[in-house]
């Protein structure tokens, strides 16, 4: 049974909410209110799940009187009635389950019963009580933005629904302004319109998290949403835990390294092609290229030739436009006593600039190139010298 309680000034209107839940078998009414007075000192005692709450209340109206069960308990589920729409925006900021218009229709009471079902529902089991030795969300952030629970992605209802958990999610645990997310998300919309897609956007969101069990992880206040997330795998967090304990301690975990280095996929959020992801995604570009620099330099110490040019071949492909990176690259060719490479690199890293920039190689990389040829004509002078002494 789902333990509910039901506010309401009007006393004949309160019957009648309470007669129409008690005709669902999976609802039990265990106290109503009229005032908010019986509230204040009766509620905190209480065990119940859901608050149908009116909104127009003399005293404290429904909004503040569910900011202040809220501030009981973060799971408490709110459900507006009331003769008007004018708060139905304000209702969808606190979290509400559901906003009913007066009179309530038994068709549209049961839709609202179907969702407090569904979420309270045996088979969802609350993060809390999840095991919390294996990851609850797997999120791949290099590539294409991918969210996983238990092998599988998640279903999302739109795809700006994936956008708005992308935007979030990049602001873990930060207030985002609602204004600054209308901006980034419905820049080309009509602002009273944005309002209400993001408004049905993150109800969309918190369904979909609530559905693999991840309740109450996004909170509104003081004009600002938050994401708020534990017990997640994400490759771009193992990234930054790998470089901060190797500056910490000196030494690079190889095999966390590799098993980054076999899962990436691309850049960081490649398919998320927004102003907002692009600081970001330089960053964690610029980390990556870290992060295979490290591994370069340990493969050259072992000798592990193979893996040191897998290293750098990415760290390239990664940094098409850098000298000091093209540079490790030509260098370790040469020491392989690969100079034709090395060369080939040169001229196709030249190439690129001028196709693309209009630039060339700095200086130090072309005095790289030039010692190189140096060192390949000497080659070919010994050569033809031990030719003709034949």
């Amino acid at each position: 049974m789902i333990r509910v309680i039901v506010m309401d000034d009007e006393p004949l209107a309160l019957v009648h909410m309470k007669r129409h839940l008690e005709e669902f078998d999976s609802i039990e009414v265990i106290k109503t209110f009229t005032t908010v007075k019986d509230l204040l000192s009766e509620g905190p005692n209480l065990d119940f799940q859901v608050a149908f709450l009116d909104v127009e209340m003399p005293g404290m109206n429904g909004i503040d009187i569910a900011e202040l069960l809220k501030s009981w308990s973060k799971s408490i589920c709110i459900v507006f009635v009331t003769a008007y729409r004018d708060y139905a925006v304000q209702a969808f900021e606190l979290q509400s389950l559901d906003y009913l218009l007066k009179p309530v229709s038994k068709s549209r009471l049961t839709m609202t019963i179907l969702r407090i079902e569904e979420l309270f529902q045996p088979k969802i089991t609350s993060l809390a009580a999840l095991p919390h030795s294996e990851p609850l969300l797997e999120i791949k952030c290099f590539g294409e933005f991918v969210v996983s629970h238990e092998g599988k992605p998640l279903h999302w209802r739109t795809i700006k629904t994936k956008e708005l958990f992308a935007l979030l999610f990049l602001h873990l645990n930060i207030p985002v302004p609602r204004d600054t997310i209308i901006d980034m998300l419905w820049s080309n919309t009509d602002f009273k319109k944005a309002r209400v897609q993001l408004h049905t956007t993150v109800s969309y969101l918190r369904t979909s998290l609530s559905t693999y069990g991840f309740l109450d992880v996004i909170e509104y206040r003081n004009g600002c949403y938050i994401l708020k997330l534990d017990h997640i795998q994400c490759d771009a967090h193992d990234l930054e835990i790998i470089l901060n304990k190797k500056a910490e301690t000196g030494r690079l975990d190889i095999e966390r390294a590799e098993k980054l280095l076999q899962n990436y996929r691309g850049e960081f959020m490649a398919t998320l092609t927004y102003p907002w992801t692009t600081s970001k995604a330089n960053l964690m570009n610029k980390l990556f290229t870290q992060l295979l620099n490290e591994l370069a330099h340990y493969y050259s110490q072992v000798q592990d030739v193979k893996n040191q040019e897998r290293s750098l071949l990415l760290a390239v492909e990664l940094n098409p436009y850098s000298d000091q990176t093209t540079q490790q690259l030509i260098k370790h060719y040469t020491n392989i006593g690969n100079r034709a490479e090395a060369i080939k690199i040169y001229h196709s890293f030249k190439s690129t600039l001028l196709s693309e920039l209009n630039v060339l190689p700095t200086q130090e990389t072309t005095n790289l190139f030039q010692a190189i040829l140096q060192e390949e004509e000497k080659g070919l002078g010994h050569k033809k010298h031990a030719n003709a002494e034949r």
